[in-house]
């Protein structure tokens, strides 16, 4: 028995430091990170402007999202997309605002009127801060389809590529509203939304699990 028990102490301790050592593997798994490529890289060496649009709904209830999220953006693009010179936010709004039917209009008669290469439009389907019919939990959302017109294309009228982008803030679901101030649940959704949107036209780094909670 007491030859036994110092080859049991052994088998024990290895046991211990195989676990402790598959929690590390498994947590730096998970903060691992990978390289994406651009979905669109026709933005580099190119003059663009960003255009947001919305219900008359969501512009009613949230008068600063759009705004915002034009700026922002246009200014990730500008600090990340090689070569690219992007229209100031503020003559873009200003173009919406004396067209108040500027989303009818040809997509190449714009980039025509605003002297650009190419036109990127985020079109909002769909922004609030709680669940349908729960005013008492935050679980806010943004989601956009996100195109691109080539003035210079087979077709200036035709979105040449378009994507779904969406965020969620905050990440982990089950938060109450008096756990988190609304300013904040605001402002962290439009950071993660301007970032996915962004992040279609340039490489960037991500989470290899972005879905893995922390």
């Amino acid at each position: 028995m007491r030859r036994l028990l110092p080859l049991l102490l052994a088998t024990l301790a290895g046991c211990q430091v195989a676990g402790i050592m598959g929690a590390v593997g498994h947590n730096i798994e998970r903060e691992k990170k990978i390289e994406v490529l651009a979905k669109y890289a026709g933005l580099d060496n190119r003059s663009v402007a960003v255009l947001v649009k919305a219900d008359m709904g969501t512009l009613y209830e949230h008068p600063t999202a759009a705004p915002n999220i034009a700026m922002n953006v246009s200014q990730r693009l500008h600090e990340n997309v090689p070569g690219v010179k992007v229209l100031d936010p503020r003559t873009v709004m200003n173009f919406q605002y004396q067209r108040p039917s500027w989303a009818a209009m040809p997509l190449g008669q714009i980039a025509d009127e605003l002297d650009v290469d190419r036109v990127v439009v985020i079109d909002i389907y769909e922004y609030r801060m709680h669940p349908p019919g729960n005013r008492w939990m935050w679980e806010a959302v943004c989601a956009a389809h996100v195109g691109v017109a080539e003035r210079d294309g087979i077709d200036p009228d035709e979105m040449v590529e378009q994507w779904n982008v969406s965020a969620k803030f905050p990440p982990q679901e089950g938060t109450a509203r008096d756990q988190l101030n609304q300013t904040l649940v605001q402002n962290g959704l439009l950071s993660t939304f301007v970032r996915n949107a962004a992040w279609v036209f340039y490489d960037h780094i991500e989470d290899k699990y972005p879905d893995i909670r922390k």
